[in-house]
């Protein structure tokens, strides 16, 4: 069975969407975040809310809700992070994860230059190979449920695959095809 992380900079918002997506579908899937904390829109755009990575995801919740119940239900928020406290307790950082995976998705080019950097730093102990995705999703509710659904149909092929080295190039052309307003990166590097 193939292992994949998927990665955002707060691991609040499109990582989050895709691992909804993929658990309830039956894929093997963490997700982490690759920023130094997590990151939360507030009541200005000079005042987020900000948190250590690790901080509960229920708590989060709790604390936006009774901060200001109409700002961060209009905003969505609250509703994200309900969804996000079924899924896992709390968000993880890339940079602390032990875990070895087949496949990473990032959505983001800065959190999958990120992890390319993190995995290059780490001294490949373990001389497993990983493929490092980049699904270009612009950080709003809509577009990270759209960008679920199409890292759902890239885990499909792959999990389609009987060899994913072999086939990595064309399953990455046809998602491309299929997936025009998603511009892709990929690399392979080792644990």
């Amino acid at each position: 069975m193939v292992s994949y992380a998927v990665i955002c900079a707060s691991n609040q918002n499109r990582s989050m969407e895709a691992h909804n997506v993929l658990s309830k579908n039956g894929i093997q899937v963490s997700s982490f975040g690759t920023g130094t904390m997590v990151r939360l829109p507030g009541p200005a755009i000079d005042k987020p809310n900000i948190y250590p990575f690790g901080t509960p995801y229920d708590k989060v919740y709790q604390e936006l809700k009774e901060r200001d119940p109409t700002l961060y239900t209009k905003n969505g928020l609250l509703n994200m992070l309900d969804r996000n406290r079924n899924v896992k307790e709390a968000p993880q950082r890339w940079q602390e994860s032990k875990g070895v995976y087949d496949v990473i998705i990032t959505c983001e080019e800065r959190c999958f230059d990120a992890v390319v950097e993190d995995l290059s730093s780490r001294g490949q102990i373990h001389s497993k190979r990983t493929h490092v995705i980049n699904v270009e999703i612009k950080d709003n509710h809509d577009d990270a449920a759209l960008g679920g659904q199409a890292i759902l149909q890239l885990v499909n092929k792959v999990n389609d695959s009987k060899d994913i080295d072999d086939d990595m190039t064309d399953i990455i052309h046809q998602f491309t095809a299929d997936h025009p307003n998603f511009p892709i990166l990929h690399t392979v590097t080792y644990f």
